[in-house]
This record gives structure tokens, sequence and C-alpha cells, in this order.
């Protein structure tokens, strides 16, 4: 849900998704000077029991709190907020809150309210009917983490920290498989194929007269897979696909009743510690039977267990990409191909864009990407990467980011593997023993979305287990959902996307705090005393106001205007 409001100078905008709620706010900068504007504080009302709260921020004033605790929030009543932009990660689904957002002004010790603009959202519920959409908590929420559980690790803690860093996703397959009657058939395809709580519910569906048949990689990932199926009680119902051009790099569920498929559960979560609780990882499960049967029909071929060549030929005849006529929400794509058209036409729905592009890339930009980024214009172009690149042309893909990082519009957040606190040390322990090696070292960033205009009236969200890649097309099994004009599917995702955008800032000023001067050290830690924190903390360039920089671009395209 997303609502818009303008009020005392103030306009604002919320976009509220199952868990988050994004908030975006603007206000004249000569208002800003005249009432002496030194932050804005966010007031929340939850309408079920009443509650009032001051939403947090991390920054302090340095002459009211010059010493403030680590990692520890702060009131934004004490300590607003100097930006124009907040989120809200404390929020539950269908539920209705009220944000009031309140100019704070004058003087550090005696700060006095100014402008305020109020703003009602009820959040996505996560079953939205066609779509539910499941994102875990994972790396990102390390801070709260900390917090939250004493800086022990998931295995000290025990079930209590995994349930808390899966967020439902987990429970979410297992409810997936749970819903099988007898005589239903569950079909699936997964590259890491390695959870015991995911094999008790396959055990107890094939008690209820399920019919399960499973494939897992059979590559990259066949040894440890086979180490856990082992002893799994489930592993007659499974079989290795060992014959994909790279690696059966899907994942994905689908229930068939009475041979037609009834709804499909696919995403970028592998069945792993890793994948579950470690990664920003995501499910996104689609109740039509049309999308259903087609990953059905993917799915039969894929048991083949056919080499590359052949499986793309019959994984083209499922359909043609781009669709002519595009006249369906939601439409499935699959992977190995024998070409990159579905790749092209990724990179023109994006350039085709006209104000904002948010995208994740794990394992490096295409260059088809790249040419997307590399424009200076009136768009967002938002990506979070885990690395700049990999492989033999890493330096020469790193220049290429570094180089479009340069422009007004980009705005690119790269993986800092800093160990911050225990819970980095056990994601550093549990990723060391993975096998692959595109896959180890991914601490952060696993999911695989893009989002093309997501606050406009036609969003398009793409979504699945393919790394916007050459070989995630032409080579690896692959899936993608590209879905239309489905505004709460694509509010749900531009909060996570946010979510994780706000966590890399977090690790990109650690390592800022190391390596710029003193001064601008200070800069960054401590609110500015004074209006001229518009200005930006090093100099008229990283300014609000400053027109065509990237803050003046999210200040505007986040309040709704």
């Amino acid at each position: 849900m997303r609502i818009t409001n303008t009020q005392d100078n103030l306009t604002a905008l919320a976009v509220a998704g199952s868990y988050v709620t994004l908030l975006g706010w603007d206000m004249p900068k000569e208002c800003i000077l005249e009432q002496r504007v030194l932050g804005f504080a966010i007031e929340r009302r939850r309408h079920s029991d009443g509650e009032v709260i001051w939403l947090s921020g991390m920054k302090t004033f340095q002459s009211v709190e010059p010493n403030p605790a680590p990692g520890v929030p702060v009131s934004t009543f004490k300590h607003p907020l100097q930006t124009f932009q907040w989120s809200d990660y404390s929020v539950s689904p269908g539920i209705t809150y009220t944000y009031r957002i309140v100019a704070r002004c004058g003087h550090p010790k005696s700060l006095t309210p100014g402008s305020s603009v109020t703003l009602t959202v009820t959040t996505e519920a996560v079953e939205q009917g066609r779509h539910a959409i499941h994102f875990n908590r994972g790396a990102i929420a390390s801070q709260e983490y900390s917090r939250r559980f004493q800086g022990l690790t998931p295995d000290e803690v025990g079930q209590a920290a995994y349930n808390w860093l899966s967020r439902g996703l987990l429970e979410a397959i297992e409810g997936f498989i749970a819903q099988t009657k007898k005589g239903d058939e569950l079909h699936g395809a997964f590259y890491e194929f390695k959870n015991h709580r995911i094999y008790t519910q396959l055990k107890l569906a094939k008690k209820r007269g399920v019919k399960l048949n499973i494939l897992y990689d059979g590559d990259s990932q066949k040894k440890r897979n086979e180490e856990e199926l082992l002893h799994s009680g489930i592993k007659s119902l499974t079989k290795a696909r060992t014959h994909s051009g790279g690696c059966a790099h899907n994942k994905f569920l689908v229930w068939v009743r009475k041979g037609k498929a009834q709804e499909v559960l696919t995403g970028s979560t592998n069945l792993s510690k890793n994948g579950i609780f470690g990664h920003s990882n995501n499910i996104h499960i689609v109740r039509d039977m049309d999308v259903a049967q087609s990953f059905e029909e993917y799915w039969q071929i894929l048991y083949r267990d056919l080499t590359r060549k052949p499986t793309a030929i019959a994984v083209e005849e499922l359909g043609t990409r781009p669709p002519q006529p595009w006249d369906e929400e939601t439409v499935s794509v699959f992977s190995p191909r024998n070409d990159c058209t579905v790749l092209d036409w990724y990179a023109d729905l994006a350039n085709a864009a006209e104000r904002g592009i948010f995208a994740t890339f794990p394992f490096g930009m295409d260059r088809r990407f790249i040419e997307v980024y590399d424009q200076e214009d009136a768009v967002l172009r938002f990506a979070l990467m885990e690395r700049k690149g990999n492989g033999r042309n890493y330096k020469k893909q790193a220049a290429e980011i570094d180089r479009i990082k340069k422009l007004k519009n980009v705005t690119i957040g790269l993986g800092s593997n800093i160990q911050v606190n225990s819970f980095d040390r056990w994601l550093a322990e549990i990723e060391s023993i993975i096998p692959n090696k595109d896959e180890r070292h991914v601490t952060y960033i696993h999911t695989k979305y893009m989002l093309l205009d997501p606050l406009g009236e036609d969003p398009i969200v793409i979504t699945g287990s393919a790394n916007f890649s050459k070989s995630s097309t032409d080579t690896n099994d692959e899936n993608m959902l590209v879905i239309r004009g489905n505004k709460a599917v694509a509010d749900i995702y531009l909060g996570e996307f946010m979510r994780l955008f706000t966590h890399y800032s977090f690790r990109n000023s650690l390592q800022y705090r190391d390596s710029q001067t003193p001064a601008a050290g200070q800069a960054y830690k401590y609110l500015l005393e004074s209006p001229r924190w518009i200005n930006g903390a090093y100099g008229k360039k990283s300014g609000y106001f400053h027109e065509g920089t990237d803050r003046a671009l999210r200040r505007k395209y986040f309040s709704g205007q």
C-alpha cells in the first residue's frame, strides 16, 4: 500500500510492504532555513493497540550525546534524522499504522516542533491471494541480531535465533508442502537440497500418500547434497540432475493435483543453513494454475536429464520470450536457452524505466546492465552487489563499476565483509565450507531481482533464481518470474531492497570512518548542529538540494513527486 499527503509545507509518501514501511518526505529549502530545521522525527501509532513510539536513528548531536553507545539506537525526537528518507523495519503484516513526520527546529539542546505531516497505511498481508512473498532477515539484520541475542551465535542461542532469522521463510516452505493431500504430487528442483526440516515435511507428505520427486544439483553440489540425503529417509524420492550445462541452479516446488499444476514456490533460497538463515533470500509463491503448469512442463524437461543443447531446445519450445503480446500479469522464463534474448529483454525493460531502477547483482554486472547504468540523467539507478565482478576479467569489471559509481544518479552498494559481531563471524564460518566458488563469499546479497519504476502506475518486478548473467541464461538451469502492474508486489520488494541498501550503507560507513580524514569521520559520526546538514557532510555536491545529485533525485522520488 502506498499513500501521499501534503501538509504544512511538507510533502510525504509512505510505501507499506509486509514487514517494512518506507517513508520519504520533502520540504522547501527556504522553509528549512527559515524554521532552522535540524532534522525530522517520526512518530508511529499502531492502531491495533494504540501504542505510540518515536522511531529511532543511529546518530546523535555531539553537544547532547558526545559518547553514544556503539550500535544503540537513539530516539529521533531528541536526535532527528538529517535525511528525507527512512524506513520502519518493526511493522507486522496486515496492521494499520499512522506516521507523523515532524520537523525538529532550533538548537540541539532545546528542540521545538515545526511543520508536520501524517500518513496512515495498512501493511500488506504476506498472502496476496495470487502471490505470497517471504524474505528472510538473514545477514542484513546482523545489527539488530546482535542487540537482540547479546552477541551469541545462532548455534549458541538455538531455535529462537533461527526462527527470527527465517522471518517465516522456512515456515512458508514447510506450509507449502504441508497443504498437499493424498494423491497429490510435488515436483521440485534445487541447487542445494540439504535442510532436515524440509526432509521431515517431505516424509510426512509421503506418509499422507503424496507422490514426491525432487531433483537436486548433481554437479558442484553433488557430494554435499548426497551426504545430507544419505540418512534423510527420502533419498529414494530424489534424483541428481547430472547433465546441466553449468549447474542445476533452480530452487522451486510445483504442487500437482489430479494431473494439474496448482501452485509453484520459487525464489532465490537454497535449502541450506546459509541459504535460509544467512544470505538475504526470498521465496515467491504463485497461486496461478497457468504459471504453475509452465513450471511443471519445465520440470518434466529437467527430469529427462538431457545435456544443455537439447534441454535449451525443449525449454524454448515452452514459449518465446519476450512475449508478444504481453497480456499476462506474470510471465515465467526458464533456462538454459540457445541465446540471450531474454537477457536482452530485461535490459531493454530496464533501459525504458522513467524514474527508477533497483536491482541486485550478487556476482557482478553483465555488460548489458553496465550500459543501462552508464547514463547520467534523471533516472535513479540503484544496484546492490556482493562484489564488483569475478573471474579473469575482474579488474576490468571492477573498473567499470568504479566509473559508473561516480555518475550523479547512480548508487551502487558493495558488500563489506567486516566482522562487526559474532553473527558475522558465524556467517564467515558457514560460508567457508561452500564448495562452489561462485557461491562462496556471498555473505549478504543472494537475491536476484530487478524493480523497474516500482512507484509508478505500471511497475515491473523480475525475480527468481538467475543472476542476470549470460551463464544464467544460456548455460545453467534457472527460472524467473516477470510481474507487471502489481503495485502490492512492487511495494513489498522495494521495501526489502531499501532494507538491504540501508544495511550496506551502515557497513560502508564503518569503512569510511577508517579511510577518511578525522574531520570527515566526525562529520559522518555526528549530526550537524545547524540547517547546513542539507548541504551534505562532504560539500555542496553531496547536498539534498544540489540539482542532479542522487540525494536530490531521491528526495523527490521517495516523497512521491
